[in-house]
């Protein structure tokens, strides 16, 4: 596809870089729908299309934001089973969701506009 290949080695030296994975943000909003323990957000996350979390860095993460105190966890003893986490937005976890609701949109704009000029020079 690229033309511009470098000379014997047929690999394209143009760097394309893809989208941020917006893993924070769908994991907060995944909170913000419904309290979790950790397994069933990543079977959430990964039902998007998106690639599924890997559980060690997903753990590492929730924990993190709780640290943070965007989300805060309670064991849930009352099922079946060994007990587990349960996951809850907090009110700050709930404005860091907003700010990047904000971001989000943002770059949504800036990408619709640059969309809109790509194909006005280059129709299909």
């Amino acid at each position: 596809m690229c033309k511009n290949k470098r000379s014997g080695s047929g690999e394209c030296h143009c760097k394309v870089e893809r989208v941020p994975n917006f893993a924070l943000p769908r994991l907060l909003l995944e909170l913000a729908k419904k309290t979790s323990h950790g397994y069933e957000l990543i079977e959430r996350l990964g039902q998007e299309g998106n690639p599924t979390p890997d559980p060690g860095n997903f753990y590492r993460m929730l924990r993190s934001l709780e640290e943070e105190g965007l989300v805060c966890s309670t064991w849930d003893t009352q099922n079946s089973g060994p007990a587990r986490r349960v996951y809850e937005l907090t009110d700050q976890g709930r404005e860091f969701l907003h700010a990047w609701a904000v971001t989000i949109n943002q770059t949504h704009q800036s990408l619709g506009r640059f969309l809109s000029d790509y194909e006005t020079l280059f129709p299909k």
